[in-house]
């Protein structure tokens, strides 16, 4: 069996001891290396070949790695650059990232995460955690390995499918999603932290798939975590593990969400929810890419990209002392700002058709109904407070109730979308108004301009409050049904129960599980 011609990096420092120790490294690992001490060195090996990886100090005798990062991308070379700063030197990371860089490392180095890196940049599949992932040089190729070898090229074809498959579900032509697009495939080239930015519903953990479907990781794990759904005790256990006997009911050892995702990417959806204790903890591993299991005197290092995303003002919460401020420049290197329905209403025929014809395969109807002129123009009128996913969730309603091949008006639904108040018994003597809610103000402030000029002195509670109504006021219309309460919200059962039990409404409701996949 012929083997495969070596990959060419290089490696620039100005000290001579840690470029020969990245040298020996790399060489181990089967690599062809060359290396240079300078922007300038480096800059004419560039001109003499071309590399695979360009892995760079920061500060060099004659510049920075980033001055040599620029360079490389104003000539257009398709070179991945990795880039080692100063031990906890955020400010660099995050300038290394925006600069171009693939990814980052701290010194000291660790080799297991710097051969880890490599590895990735070169789409291989990374090393078990805590393990370097290469044969040693010259080891024989086994039919064994070549079985391996062939899985991991089908594996890469079937990741590129994936990922003209993701974007696909980014249905839409307006600029808006054509931008989000394009920033996706920018984005899915480098490690750097990507933070997902829109309301509830627009689809935030689709993009977040589509990044990882279209990056080098497709062929590795994707892993979504509701940050909202996990009780705060708990937290810690579930991102990084736990060891046998660590705590009463730890009956073995198991992996947590990073050790899940190693070597793919870790989706954290609602980073807002996450309590600042739980904040501090995710930035030291995001920071020194390695966990230490509950119960455990070990770190494992863990090669994870970070995709996050929330439906909050991220800056309004730091400004809030509710979000680290550190924490969230790291997730913030790249912000993709998905747009609300409301505001891309020229993709609504579009949508419709793949969500109705998505719904109708799901339900076993062939062919999918069409939606009228009249029902349509309709839905164009209709706010979508809930986005995309309020949208499917009135199409798979109209499908349900629809009689023929026409979803029409009346199927839809929309002239109940607003609950009329539940009807009160007549009393003697003078009526008695009830009393007014924050629901009830906020309505009133569309009619009476001077109400706007009384705020809230705590937003957070006042919108709990808000909600909290709105759900009491569903439930007693749907008599305590659940399941029909939360439709009528455009709100599946498990998001009912965990809103009803974090409001305090019903107040015998517990948290849900987590589950990874609710945005």
């Amino acid at each position: 069996m012929s083997q495969a011609a070596p990959q060419h990096l290089l490696v620039v420092d100005d000290e001579p001891d840690l470029r020969t120790l990245y040298e020996l490294t790399l060489v181990r690992e089967g690599f062809d290396v060359e290396s240079a001490g300078s922007v300038e060195e480096a800059w004419a090996a560039l001109q003499r070949r071309r590399f695979a990886v360009v892995i760079t100090d920061m500060r060099l005798p004659d510049g920075t790695g980033l001055d040599l990062l620029r360079r490389m991308d104003e000539q257009g070379r398709s070179e991945k650059g990795i880039v080692i700063t100063a031990y906890g030197s955020a400010e660099n990371a995050v300038e290394a990232l925006k600069a171009g860089a693939y990814d980052y490392l701290t010194k000291p180095v660790d080799l297991r995460q710097f051969r880890s890196v490599v590895a990735t940049a070169l789409g291989r599949a990374p090393a078990p955690v805590g393990e370097p992932r290469a044969l040693p040089a010259g080891e024989r190729e086994t039919p064994a390995r070549a079985a391996r070898g062939a899985d991991a090229a089908a594996a890469g074809a079937a990741a590129r499918g994936s990922a003209v498959a993701a974007m696909r579900r980014l249905v839409g032509d307006s600029a808006a999603m054509q931008q989000v697009r394009s920033l996706i495939e920018k984005v899915a080239r480098s490690m750097a932290p990507v933070l997902v930015q829109g309301e509830s519903g627009t689809g935030k953990e689709l993009v977040a798939r589509a990044i990882h479907e279209v990056s080098p990781r497709a062929a590795q794990a994707f892993v979504a975590v509701n940050c909202g759904a996990i009780p705060e005790a708990l937290l810690e256990a579930e991102f990084f593990g736990y060891r046998k006997g660590a705590f009463t009911g730890a009956a073995e050892d198991r992996e947590g969400f990073f050790q899940a995702a190693h070597g793919g990417t870790l989706f954290l959806d609602e980073i807002g929810e996450l309590p600042l204790s739980m904040q501090s903890k995710l930035l030291r591993v995001i920071q020194e890419r390695a966990v230490r299991p509950l119960g455990s005197t070990a770190e494992l290092a863990v090669n994870v990209r970070i995709v996050s995303a929330t439906h909050k003002d991220l800056t309004a919460e730091v400004a809030a002392s509710r979000f680290r401020q550190d924490l969230y420049y790291r997730l913030n290197v790249i912000r993709i700002a998905v747009p609300p329905l409301r505001e891309r209403l020229e993709d609504l025929p579009l949508i419709c058709a793949a969500l109705i014809e998505r719904v109708a395969a799901d339900a076993g109807v062939d062919p999918p109904p069409e939606l009228s002129a009249a029902a349509f123009a309709q839905l164009r009128r209709y706010g979508f407070a809930g986005n995309v996913r309020e949208l499917e969730n009135l199409l798979h309603r109209a499908l349900a109730l629809s009689a023929g091949a026409r979803i029409e008006c009346e199927d839809l639904g929309l002239s109940e979308a607003a609950p009329e108040e539940p009807d009160t018994p007549a009393a003697a003597g003078p009526a008695q108004e009830p009393a007014a809610g924050p629901a009830d103000r906020t309505r009133a402030a569309a009619t009476s301009p001077g109400a706007m000029l009384s705020l809230p002195t705590d937003l957070a509670a006042y919108l709990d409050q808000v909600e909290r109504e709105i759900l009491e006021r569903a439930l007693e219309r749907h008599r305590y049904n659940r399941t029909a309460a939360g439709a009528s919200l455009g709100l599946s059962l498990r998001q009912m129960r965990y809103r009803m039990a974090r409001l305090g409404v019903g107040g015998h409701d517990s948290p849900p599980e987590p589950r990874g996949d609710e945005t």
